[in-house]
């Protein structure tokens, strides 16, 4: 896929022409909105507003839909959503958890049309913590050089020296969710919980599945027995520890697949997003982890309210499965291509603990 390059550029009006508001005294610097300076999507958003202004294709006093039974609402949302099930009960790959890491990993492994993605997600809205910055701000910090994964998806920015900011966090999470569940190898199964792993002769074979809500009353109800999804490779995203963070390798300690979980430690931007990168490996035959659950099962710093390790981990997830599928990846340099350089960097395999 060809990157799409955007220059943003932020221009400061005179301090003397900024507003009189002011946090302790000090004026505020106004910001002038940023503008891409690709000429495709200049256009395209020239069309945009001049189509805003456009008479309506239907008659807003007059407007009436279409009739229709009920039941074929009913059927029609039945028989896709049982579809799905059947496909992905024996699929390449399951990712555990659609937050940043997770989004990142399928949106990787869905360029591959070949290759059959089923992500779990225990929220009826998936996206994790990234429909927000740090303490419920909107704007999203992204390091570089992982803004190169930004301009592929077309998402606009504020950028510095070393970083880059998008505006609002939900730009990244709606974009890279429209783009990737619009891919016909991928499935979305949200509200429902992986509640356990399938193991067989020390190999992770899949997940135990349940719907959330079910997964939340076991202890008010008689046994409701789960259902299964079988996979050749589990990619485990389920963030740092939490009622459903971290399951994975909690999981995997308390069946003795791994010796400890010790949780993440206190917070250091710039020791922790490089860790999670390093650190993003298969943990456990057939089970990759990515995201800040690589700092729960090493003991890696916290990383606070950026995101661009986030988006790398996941990608280079992603790369990890394609090698486990025996398919080219960036890891072994059977693949290049589209493959950014910041993540070739990042994908050197490692077992060392972080740093701290």
């Amino acid at each position: 896929m060809a990157s799409t390059t955007l220059t943003n550029k932020l221009t400061f009006f005179d301090t003397h022409q900024s507003s009189s508001s002011s946090f302790y005294g000090k004026p505020i610097t106004r910001i002038q909105p940023i503008k891409s300076s690709n000429s495709r999507n200049a256009a395209s958003i020239s069309v945009s507003m001049s189509l805003s202004t456009s008479p309506l294709p239907y008659n807003l006093n007059t407007f009436k839909f279409e009739p229709i039974k009920e039941s074929i609402v009913s059927r029609e949302m039945t028989r896709r959503y049982m579809t799905d099930m059947i496909t992905h009960a024996d699929t390449d790959v399951v990712i555990v958890g659609a937050g940043s890491a997770g989004l990142s990993c399928a949106y990787e492994l869905s360029k591959n049309p070949e290759i059959q993605v089923a992500i779990i997600e225990q929220s009826v809205s998936p996206g994790g913590g990234a429909w927000l910055g740090g303490q419920l701000f909107s704007a999203m910090v992204v390091r570089k050089p992982a803004h190169r994964f930004l301009d592929e998806l077309g998402i606009e920015y504020d950028e510095q020296d070393n970083y880059v900011v998008i505006k609002h966090a939900a730009l990244f999470t709606s974009t890279i969710m429209s783009k990737l569940l619009a891919r016909p190898n991928v499935k979305l199964f949200n509200a429902v919980a992986a509640e356990d792993l399938i193991v067989k002769e020390g190999r992770v074979g899949g997940v135990v599945t349940n719907w959330a809500l079910v997964s939340m009353n076991h202890d008010t109800q008689s046994c409701m027995d789960p259902n299964v999804m079988e996979a050749k490779v589990v990619v485990s995203s389920c963030g740092h520890d939490g009622p459903f963070g971290a399951t994975g390798v909690k999981r995997l300690k308390s069946i003795g697949m791994i010796d400890s979980v010790p949780g993440m430690k206190a917070l250091d931007m710039n020791t922790a997003e490089d860790a999670i990168v390093r650190l993003t490996r298969e943990i456990v035959p057939g089970m990759i982890v990515t995201g800040m659950e690589v700092a729960e099962i090493d003991g890696a710093p916290r990383m606070g309210p950026t995101f661009g390790a986030m988006m790398i981990s996941g990608q280079k997830a992603a790369h990890l499965a394609l090698k486990a599928l025996g398919l080219p990846n960036a890891l072994d340099g059977s693949s290049v291509g589209n493959i950014h350089p910041e993540l070739i960097l990042a994908a050197v395999e490692s077992t060392e603990v972080a740093d701290v």
